[in-house]
């Protein structure tokens, strides 16, 4: 019986200019959360007989997110099964409109009363939201996931994106 989903999860460091701490603190929830409980079926992989765990690489290559899909050995590696390429040009808006909400937030939690914090936690939830249902429908026919799954690697793929 197989085990679809992710056992590990690596960003490309190279593509990762530059972080701050709070930028850190939202990729490591993100990776422990991904890891913790996740959905993950990289579909031409499954009906090849690989049925996870998988290894999942993220980075951005010429523009385009790409997903690379290894089965898990349990030895820190697997077999390379696939590389799923998306364009990132329907993400750039919810990205940026993430960044700046998560900036506002984070601005926020050092000054702002409860009732603003809520508002503007409130609007980055739907931002996130928005961009995962995005993410859902990308995928669609190439890597079966979940909302929560989808969610977590939004802000992965947002991380990806952060410049100096």
């Amino acid at each position: 019986m197989g085990d679809p989903r992710i056992s590990h999860i690596e960003l490309d460091e190279a593509t990762i200019i530059w972080r701050n701490a709070d930028i850190e603190q939202e990729r490591r929830i993100a990776i422990f959360d991904l890891i913790e409980e996740n959905t993950f079926k990289p579909l031409r992989a499954f009906e090849a007989g690989h049925e996870g765990p998988y290894r999942l690489k993220l980075s951005v290559e010429d523009g385009r997110l790409a997903l690379t899909v290894s089965d898990d050995d349990g030895n820190g590696g697997g077999q390379l099964l696939e590389t799923v390429i998306l364009g990132l040009g329907r993400f750039r808006r919810p990205i940026r409109e993430y960044f700046a909400i998560c900036d506002s937030y984070y601005q926020a939690i050092r000054k702002a009363t409860a009732t603003e914090i809520e508002t503007i936690d409130m609007a980055r939830r739907g931002v996130h939201n928005e961009a995962a249902e995005m993410l859902l429908e990308r995928l669609q026919g190439k890597i079966d996931t979940d909302f929560a799954t989808a969610r977590r690697l939004f802000t992965l793929i947002c991380v990806l994106h952060i410049r100096g």
